[in-house]
């Protein structure tokens, strides 16, 4: 039986908290009025920043922590609760991190932890500057790279909705979600370019109850990668491209990874990307399970890969390639999915050989080749369920004994 997608309940609950605290006359808090920032650019914001937050944090009513218009320099900041009562940012202005990678010495910039019933909108830019990052952040180099900050971190926040926030060149990842529960991202912009290494638009993990809405990512990795112990989440209306598309994973490479279950993405665009809807786990290494994986109503247009479960996942080439993925992958749907594939393999199933693919359904799909070729779909331990028109017809094409690696 599924699990209770308890997506809508929860959402409904975060509408009632905003419209009750909204009833309700919040103290604002002026980051430039009352605690002396400056919007030049130049003028290190993180200390009124977090002034602002921990008066704000000690009210006992509803508050709003306000950046106003203009350019702000941020070193870092960590923004910690628990708040004795319902908090806000209104981020208007531009808050713009350190360019230089070695200003940091772990991977956070914005974070903010053990907060509950918080919301954060405004029409304000986290501005990463991440391009000297992008040209020494290489496989080799992973040291350089564990220092690099992600832009915005949400760790053990509960009761939220982020509305209307750009996320900008970040170094690393743009947001990244950790044990959340009842979490609303909603109309959020993400860019970097498609080079960019790392940057995935959004990524989660040990969460549940999170809902990414009508948001627009251009990137330079996956625009959202769902990571072990994701549950009951629900992704829609979004616009991803450049990156490698919508990911389950990767999955398996390190011990005690917990369960990915209830993902539903739909009504979903997603453009000149490696990879569409996609799943990866990692050949050899450590077991988990992925289960109740529903992607429908998605439009794919030049993607290179638009439908793939991966479970030889090998970037670099760096993993146990002779041995079977131990990951468990269940109840999976590809449902009216259309549109183009910039390779002739629009479909490939690579399934574990010790542990194959269950109850995989495909139904009325219709993507074509944009080239001279036929679109083709391979299948590798594995036999779809199928229903409605299927182009490709599913596992007409031979599986090649060494499957392309996917970034």
């Amino acid at each position: 039986m599924a699990p209770h997608l308890n997506i809508v309940p929860s959402m409904f609950v975060l509408l009632l908290l905003f419209i009750s605290t909204s009833k309700v006359q919040s103290d604002a808090f002026d980051v430039v009025a009352k605690f002396g920032a400056k919007a030049d650019g130049k003028t290190d914001l993180s200390k009124p920043f977090l002034d602002a937050w921990k008066e704000a944090c000690a009210s006992v009513t509803p508050s709003t922590v306000v950046i106003p218009k203009g350019t702000y320099l941020l070193s870092k900041v960590n923004l910690e609760g628990p708040c004795k009562a319902p908090i806000e940012i209104n981020v208007q202005g531009t808050v713009q991190a350190p360019a230089d990678p070695s200003a940091f010495k772990d991977p956070n910039w914005v974070r903010f932890y053990s907060v509950e019933n918080f919301k954060m909108f405004g029409g304000g830019i986290f501005d990463g500057q991440g391009s000297i990052a992008y040209e020494k952040n290489t496989c080799e180099n992973r040291e350089f790279r564990s220092k690099l900050p992600v832009n915005i971190r949400f760790d053990f926040v509960t009761n939220a909705l982020i509305q209307d926030i750009t996320s900008k060149d970040s170094k690393l990842f743009h947001i990244n979600v950790f044990a959340c529960k009842n979490i609303t991202l909603e109309r959020l912009k993400i860019e970097a370019p498609d080079e960019s290494p790392n940057t995935d638009g959004i990524h989660m993990g040990k969460s549940e109850g999170v809902n990414i809405i009508a948001s627009d990512i251009k990137t330079g990795d996956d625009c959202i990668s769902i990571g072990d112990g994701t549950k009951n989440m629900v992704i829609k209306e979004i616009t991803c491209g450049p990156g490698h598309g919508i990911s389950i994973g990767s999955l398996g490479k390190f011990q005690n990874e917990e369960p990915v279950e209830g993902i539903k993405i739909s009504n979903c665009t997603i453009t000149n990307t490696s990879n569409g809807a996609r799943i990866k786990t990692w050949p050899g290494e450590h077991g988990g399970a992925v289960s109740e994986i529903h992607f429908e109503d998605i439009t794919m247009n030049n993607v290179s890969s638009p439908i793939l479960i991966d479970q030889q996942y090998c970037p670099w080439n760096k993993c146990k390639k002779n041995e079977e993925s131990k990951v468990k992958l269940s109840n999976i749907s590809f449902k009216n999915i259309h549109g183009t594939s910039a390779l002739p393999e629009a479909i490939k199933f690579i399934c574990s050989g010790s542990s194959p693919c269950q109850n995989v359904e495909l139904a009325d799909i219709d993507i074509k080749h944009n080239g001279a070729e036929p679109a083709t779909s391979q299948c590798l331990n594995v036999k779809p369920i199928t229903s409605g028109k299927l182009n490709p017809i599913p596992c007409s094409g031979p599986v090649p004994k060494t499957p392309s690696a996917t970034a």
